[in-house]
Protein backbone atom coordinates (compact mmCIF):
# COMPACT_ATOMS: atom_id res chain seq x y z
CA UNK A 1 0.00 0.00 0.00
CA UNK A 2 1.36 2.88 -0.78
CA UNK A 3 1.28 6.55 1.60
CA UNK A 4 -0.89 8.39 -1.17
CA UNK A 5 -3.23 6.29 -3.47
CA UNK A 6 -5.57 8.81 -5.72
CA UNK A 7 -7.61 7.08 -8.23
CA UNK A 8 -10.03 8.64 -10.44
CA UNK A 9 -9.53 12.20 -9.42
CA UNK A 10 -11.63 15.14 -11.02
CA UNK A 11 -11.50 18.80 -10.02
CA UNK A 12 -11.67 22.11 -11.79
CA UNK A 13 -13.01 26.10 -10.94
CA UNK A 14 -17.18 26.41 -11.19
CA UNK A 15 -18.31 24.91 -14.42
CA UNK A 16 -14.39 24.88 -15.80
CA UNK A 17 -13.44 20.85 -15.39
CA UNK A 18 -9.07 20.76 -15.36
CA UNK A 19 -8.72 17.13 -14.28
CA UNK A 20 -10.13 14.15 -15.70
CA UNK A 21 -10.05 10.87 -13.41
CA UNK A 22 -6.34 11.42 -12.62
CA UNK A 23 -4.74 7.77 -10.75
CA UNK A 24 -1.20 8.70 -9.19
CA UNK A 25 0.22 6.99 -5.87
CA UNK A 26 3.41 8.45 -3.79
CA UNK A 27 4.94 6.03 -1.70
CA UNK A 28 6.65 6.33 2.05
CA UNK A 29 9.59 8.65 1.58
CA UNK A 30 9.71 8.78 -2.01
CA UNK A 31 10.04 11.54 -4.27
CA UNK A 32 7.49 12.09 -7.37
CA UNK A 33 7.29 14.92 -9.92
CA UNK A 34 4.29 16.29 -11.92
CA UNK A 35 5.34 17.52 -15.58
CA UNK A 36 3.15 19.25 -18.04
CA UNK A 37 3.17 22.85 -19.58
CA UNK A 38 1.35 25.53 -18.65
CA UNK A 39 -2.40 25.27 -18.07
CA UNK A 40 -2.30 21.18 -18.00
CA UNK A 41 -3.48 21.38 -14.47
CA UNK A 42 -0.40 20.87 -12.16
CA UNK A 43 -1.13 23.14 -9.83
CA UNK A 44 -4.55 21.89 -9.79
CA UNK A 45 -3.81 18.41 -8.65
CA UNK A 46 -1.75 19.74 -5.69
CA UNK A 47 -4.84 22.22 -4.79
CA UNK A 48 -7.27 19.19 -4.71
CA UNK A 49 -5.11 16.84 -2.69
CA UNK A 50 -4.71 19.31 -0.18
CA UNK A 51 -8.50 20.22 0.28
CA UNK A 52 -8.28 23.87 -1.13
CA UNK A 53 -10.75 23.15 -3.68
CA UNK A 54 -13.41 20.40 -4.28
CA UNK A 55 -12.58 17.32 -5.92
CA UNK A 56 -14.43 13.95 -7.00
CA UNK A 57 -12.67 10.20 -7.20
CA UNK A 58 -10.56 9.13 -4.33
CA UNK A 59 -7.49 10.46 -2.35
CA UNK A 60 -6.33 7.80 0.20
CA UNK A 61 -3.77 8.54 2.45
CA UNK A 62 -1.71 5.99 5.01
CA UNK A 63 -5.13 3.73 3.88
CA UNK A 64 -7.44 6.38 4.94
CA UNK A 65 -9.87 8.09 2.50
CA UNK A 66 -9.29 11.81 3.05
CA UNK A 67 -11.00 13.66 -0.12
CA UNK A 68 -13.46 16.13 0.92
CA UNK A 69 -11.62 17.01 4.31
CA UNK A 70 -10.37 20.28 4.94
CA UNK A 71 -6.97 21.59 5.13
CA UNK A 72 -6.62 22.04 8.87
CA UNK A 73 -7.50 18.05 9.13
CA UNK A 74 -5.04 17.46 6.02
CA UNK A 75 -2.30 18.80 7.79
CA UNK A 76 -3.02 17.20 11.38
CA UNK A 77 -2.65 13.79 9.44
CA UNK A 78 0.79 14.84 8.02
CA UNK A 79 0.23 16.49 4.59
CA UNK A 80 1.80 20.20 3.96
CA UNK A 81 1.56 22.28 0.83
CA UNK A 82 3.78 24.90 -0.28
CA UNK A 83 1.48 26.85 -2.82
CA UNK A 84 2.81 28.41 -5.72
CA UNK A 85 3.75 31.47 -4.79
CA UNK A 86 5.00 30.33 -1.68
CA UNK A 87 2.14 31.66 0.36
CA UNK A 88 4.24 33.44 3.39
CA UNK A 89 2.23 35.75 5.63
CA UNK A 90 4.01 38.31 4.86
CA UNK A 91 3.64 40.98 8.40
CA UNK A 92 4.77 37.85 10.58
CA UNK A 93 8.09 37.87 11.25
CA UNK A 94 10.46 35.32 9.80
CA UNK A 95 10.28 33.05 13.26
CA UNK A 96 6.80 33.99 13.41
CA UNK A 97 6.07 32.50 9.91
CA UNK A 98 8.23 28.96 11.26
CA UNK A 99 6.22 28.91 14.87
CA UNK A 100 2.96 29.19 12.72
CA UNK A 101 3.94 25.41 10.82
CA UNK A 102 4.15 24.36 14.04
CA UNK A 103 1.48 25.38 15.59
CA UNK A 104 -0.42 21.94 15.69
CA UNK A 105 2.32 19.79 17.11
CA UNK A 106 1.89 19.01 20.83
CA UNK A 107 5.88 18.53 21.47
CA UNK A 108 8.89 21.15 21.93
CA UNK A 109 9.38 22.81 18.45
CA UNK A 110 12.24 24.86 19.52
CA UNK A 111 14.61 22.33 18.23
CA UNK A 112 13.22 22.20 15.18
CA UNK A 113 13.46 26.05 14.82
CA UNK A 114 17.07 25.98 15.72
CA UNK A 115 17.35 23.34 12.59
CA UNK A 116 15.78 25.15 10.07
CA UNK A 117 18.02 28.45 11.29
CA UNK A 118 20.66 26.69 10.39
CA UNK A 119 19.43 25.00 7.09
CA UNK A 120 18.95 28.09 6.06
CA UNK A 121 21.30 30.64 7.78
CA UNK A 122 19.58 33.68 5.75
CA UNK A 123 16.50 32.71 7.52
CA UNK A 124 18.38 33.22 10.59
CA UNK A 125 19.86 36.24 9.77
CA UNK A 126 16.67 37.89 9.01
CA UNK A 127 14.63 36.15 12.20
CA UNK A 128 13.04 38.97 13.15
CA UNK A 129 12.07 40.68 9.73
CA UNK A 130 8.79 40.89 8.20
CA UNK A 131 8.66 37.95 5.76
CA UNK A 132 6.92 40.09 3.59
CA UNK A 133 10.35 42.11 2.95
CA UNK A 134 12.94 39.55 1.80
CA UNK A 135 13.83 38.41 -1.57
CA UNK A 136 11.42 35.97 -3.37
CA UNK A 137 14.39 33.14 -2.66
CA UNK A 138 14.19 33.93 0.67
CA UNK A 139 10.57 33.37 1.35
CA UNK A 140 10.62 30.25 -0.82
CA UNK A 141 13.35 28.55 1.59
CA UNK A 142 10.94 29.74 4.72
CA UNK A 143 7.86 28.11 2.87
CA UNK A 144 9.50 25.34 2.65
CA UNK A 145 10.94 25.60 6.42
CA UNK A 146 7.40 26.30 7.61
CA UNK A 147 5.90 22.85 6.00
CA UNK A 148 8.82 21.15 7.78
CA UNK A 149 8.09 22.49 10.66
CA UNK A 150 4.61 20.67 10.92
CA UNK A 151 6.88 17.42 10.23
CA UNK A 152 4.87 16.24 7.59
CA UNK A 153 5.07 12.46 6.30
CA UNK A 154 4.02 13.90 2.55
CA UNK A 155 4.97 17.52 1.17
CA UNK A 156 3.28 18.62 -1.58
CA UNK A 157 5.42 21.18 -3.31
CA UNK A 158 4.06 23.88 -5.95
CA UNK A 159 6.86 25.23 -8.19
CA UNK A 160 9.68 26.12 -6.00
CA UNK A 161 11.91 27.16 -8.41
CA UNK A 162 9.38 29.95 -9.56
CA UNK A 163 10.69 33.34 -10.17
CA UNK A 164 14.23 32.38 -8.77
CA UNK A 165 17.79 32.15 -9.95
CA UNK A 166 19.22 28.81 -10.70
CA UNK A 167 21.90 28.92 -8.25
CA UNK A 168 19.40 30.04 -5.60
CA UNK A 169 16.71 26.90 -7.33
CA UNK A 170 19.59 24.23 -6.96
CA UNK A 171 20.40 25.30 -3.29
CA UNK A 172 16.57 24.88 -2.51
CA UNK A 173 16.19 21.61 -4.15
CA UNK A 174 19.15 20.64 -1.75
CA UNK A 175 17.72 21.48 1.34
CA UNK A 176 14.51 19.48 0.33
CA UNK A 177 16.21 16.54 -0.77
CA UNK A 178 18.25 16.30 2.20
CA UNK A 179 15.46 17.34 4.82
CA UNK A 180 12.67 14.79 3.46
CA UNK A 181 15.86 12.48 3.23
CA UNK A 182 16.28 12.87 7.19
CA UNK A 183 12.65 12.77 7.81
CA UNK A 184 11.57 10.59 6.08
CA UNK A 185 9.10 12.91 4.00
CA UNK A 186 7.73 11.81 0.81
CA UNK A 187 7.49 14.71 -1.65
CA UNK A 188 5.12 15.12 -4.22
CA UNK A 189 6.49 18.21 -6.72
CA UNK A 190 5.34 20.16 -9.51
CA UNK A 191 8.45 21.72 -11.47
CA UNK A 192 8.59 23.57 -14.66
CA UNK A 193 12.14 22.70 -14.77
CA UNK A 194 11.89 19.20 -15.88
CA UNK A 195 15.76 18.80 -16.39
CA UNK A 196 16.06 19.84 -12.37
CA UNK A 197 13.27 17.90 -11.24
CA UNK A 198 14.35 14.72 -13.05
CA UNK A 199 17.38 14.69 -11.66
CA UNK A 200 15.60 14.90 -7.64
CA UNK A 201 12.85 12.63 -8.25
CA UNK A 202 12.65 8.90 -8.64
CA UNK A 203 9.39 8.83 -10.71
CA UNK A 204 7.50 10.76 -12.87
CA UNK A 205 4.05 11.61 -14.28
CA UNK A 206 3.11 13.50 -17.26
CA UNK A 207 0.22 15.58 -17.47
CA UNK A 208 -1.59 17.28 -20.59
CA UNK A 209 -4.99 18.75 -20.66
CA UNK A 210 -6.06 17.52 -17.04
CA UNK A 211 -4.93 13.55 -17.76
CA UNK A 212 -1.89 11.43 -16.99
CA UNK A 213 -0.54 10.74 -20.57
CA UNK A 214 3.14 9.39 -18.87
CA UNK A 215 4.70 7.57 -15.88
CA UNK A 216 7.39 5.89 -15.12
CA UNK A 217 11.32 6.16 -13.15
CA UNK A 218 12.59 9.80 -13.93
CA UNK A 219 15.25 8.02 -15.93
CA UNK A 220 13.34 6.74 -18.28
CA UNK A 221 11.34 9.53 -18.70
CA UNK A 222 14.36 11.68 -19.09
CA UNK A 223 15.86 9.01 -21.52
CA UNK A 224 11.85 9.25 -23.77
CA UNK A 225 12.57 11.72 -27.01
CA UNK A 226 8.98 12.65 -27.02
CA UNK A 227 9.37 13.73 -23.49
CA UNK A 228 12.55 15.48 -24.30
CA UNK A 229 11.38 17.38 -27.10
CA UNK A 230 8.10 18.24 -25.49
CA UNK A 231 9.15 19.18 -22.02
CA UNK A 232 13.33 19.05 -21.78
CA UNK A 233 13.81 21.30 -24.32
CA UNK A 234 16.11 19.22 -26.56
Amino acid sequence: MSLLEVSGLEAGYGLVSVLFGLDLDVDAGEVVVILGANGAGKTTTLRALSGMIPSRGSVRFDGVEIRGSRPDRLVRLGIAHVPQGRGTITDLTVAENLLVGGYGRRDDITPDLDHWFEVFPRLAERRTQPAGSMSGGEQQMLAIARAFMCRPRLLLLDEPSLGLAPLVTREVFERVRIAAAEQGTAVLLVEQNANLALAFASRAYVLEAGHIVGSGPSSELAGDESIRRAYLGS
